[in-house]
Protein backbone atom coordinates (compact mmCIF):
# COMPACT_ATOMS: atom_id res chain seq x y z
CA UNK A 1 0.00 0.00 0.00
CA UNK A 2 3.33 2.29 1.03
CA UNK A 3 4.59 1.39 -2.30
CA UNK A 4 1.40 2.34 -4.12
CA UNK A 5 0.82 5.61 -2.90
CA UNK A 6 4.64 6.58 -3.22
CA UNK A 7 4.34 5.51 -7.23
CA UNK A 8 1.02 7.50 -7.27
CA UNK A 9 2.60 10.93 -5.90
CA UNK A 10 5.95 10.35 -7.52
CA UNK A 11 3.94 10.09 -10.90
CA UNK A 12 1.51 13.01 -9.89
CA UNK A 13 4.59 15.12 -9.00
CA UNK A 14 6.08 14.17 -12.58
CA UNK A 15 3.08 15.26 -14.52
CA UNK A 16 2.61 18.31 -12.55
CA UNK A 17 6.40 19.35 -13.14
CA UNK A 18 6.09 18.66 -16.98
CA UNK A 19 2.67 20.72 -17.63
CA UNK A 20 4.18 23.76 -15.82
CA UNK A 21 6.43 23.76 -18.63
CA UNK A 22 4.37 22.92 -21.30
CA UNK A 23 3.04 26.09 -23.78
CA UNK A 24 0.15 27.76 -23.56
CA UNK A 25 -2.51 27.72 -26.16
CA UNK A 26 -2.82 30.40 -28.22
CA UNK A 27 -5.70 32.63 -28.38
CA UNK A 28 -8.51 32.21 -31.63
CA UNK A 29 -8.89 35.89 -31.14
CA UNK A 30 -6.10 38.53 -30.82
CA UNK A 31 -7.11 41.99 -30.47
CA UNK A 32 -5.15 44.80 -32.31
CA UNK A 33 -4.21 48.20 -31.26
CA UNK A 34 -6.07 50.84 -33.96
CA UNK A 35 -4.41 54.32 -34.59
CA UNK A 36 -6.79 57.25 -35.57
CA UNK A 37 -5.56 60.14 -36.37
CA UNK A 38 -8.30 63.09 -37.32
CA UNK A 39 -7.38 65.06 -40.16
CA UNK A 40 -6.42 68.65 -38.53
CA UNK A 41 -4.16 67.09 -36.32
CA UNK A 42 -5.17 68.32 -32.97
CA UNK A 43 -6.86 65.26 -31.35
CA UNK A 44 -6.22 61.66 -31.86
CA UNK A 45 -8.31 58.44 -30.62
CA UNK A 46 -9.84 59.35 -26.77
CA UNK A 47 -9.61 63.34 -27.16
CA UNK A 48 -5.86 62.86 -26.48
CA UNK A 49 -3.68 65.75 -28.22
CA UNK A 50 -1.37 64.78 -31.02
CA UNK A 51 2.34 64.17 -29.76
CA UNK A 52 3.92 63.92 -33.11
CA UNK A 53 4.55 67.69 -33.77
CA UNK A 54 2.67 69.45 -30.99
CA UNK A 55 2.52 73.13 -30.70
CA UNK A 56 2.62 74.76 -27.34
CA UNK A 57 -1.43 73.91 -25.18
CA UNK A 58 -1.57 75.91 -22.16
CA UNK A 59 -4.85 74.56 -19.99
CA UNK A 60 -6.44 75.19 -16.79
CA UNK A 61 -5.93 71.67 -16.52
CA UNK A 62 -1.51 71.42 -16.03
CA UNK A 63 -2.01 67.48 -17.22
CA UNK A 64 -3.45 68.42 -20.18
CA UNK A 65 -1.20 71.55 -21.08
CA UNK A 66 2.63 70.89 -23.71
CA UNK A 67 4.67 72.84 -23.45
CA UNK A 68 6.64 74.57 -25.93
CA UNK A 69 9.75 71.97 -27.32
CA UNK A 70 13.12 73.38 -27.80
CA UNK A 71 14.71 73.84 -30.95
CA UNK A 72 17.23 71.02 -32.22
CA UNK A 73 20.05 73.65 -31.42
CA UNK A 74 18.76 73.91 -27.87
CA UNK A 75 18.55 70.12 -27.62
CA UNK A 76 22.29 69.67 -28.43
CA UNK A 77 23.75 72.59 -26.22
CA UNK A 78 21.40 70.84 -23.44
CA UNK A 79 23.32 67.56 -23.94
CA UNK A 80 26.66 69.27 -23.42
Amino acid sequence: AKMARLTIVTLFTLLAGAAAWAPTPQAAFTRTSVVVQNEDGKLGAGGMADTRDPDAKDDDDPRKSISAAPSFEEYLKSRE
